[in-house]
């Protein structure tokens, strides 16, 4: 069994819990690299990087007030936080 199963597992099982954190989480790590995008300037790259996470964190909350399967729910808040920690690298990197 992957790790992905593995926690796609553990998640379904208490998907109402995880939701709760995955907002936190998915919200928190948003706010943290749209505070560094911003920390960088306001030209047209770093609006762009800052419409990315603002979708990318604003997806996952959709995807639970749509009540979507867990499965996609899980799949979005990786995606979310994929993105989001991406952006932090990149600002931190360049």
């Amino acid at each position: 069994m992957s790790l992905y199963n593995k926690y796609l597992e553990v998640f379904e099982k208490s998907f109402y819990l995880y939701i709760s954190f995955g907002i936190l989480v998915s919200s928190c790590i948003g706010g943290v690299a749209a505070m560094m995008v911003l920390m960088k300037g306001s030209g047209p790259i770093e609006m762009f990087e800052l419409f990315l996470i603002t979708c990318a964190a604003m997806g996952f909350n959709t995807s639970v007030l749509a009540n979507l399967k867990p499965k996609i729910t899980y799949n979005i808040l990786l995606g979310s936080v994929a993105v989001s920690t991406t952006i932090i690298l990149l600002n931190i990197i360049f």
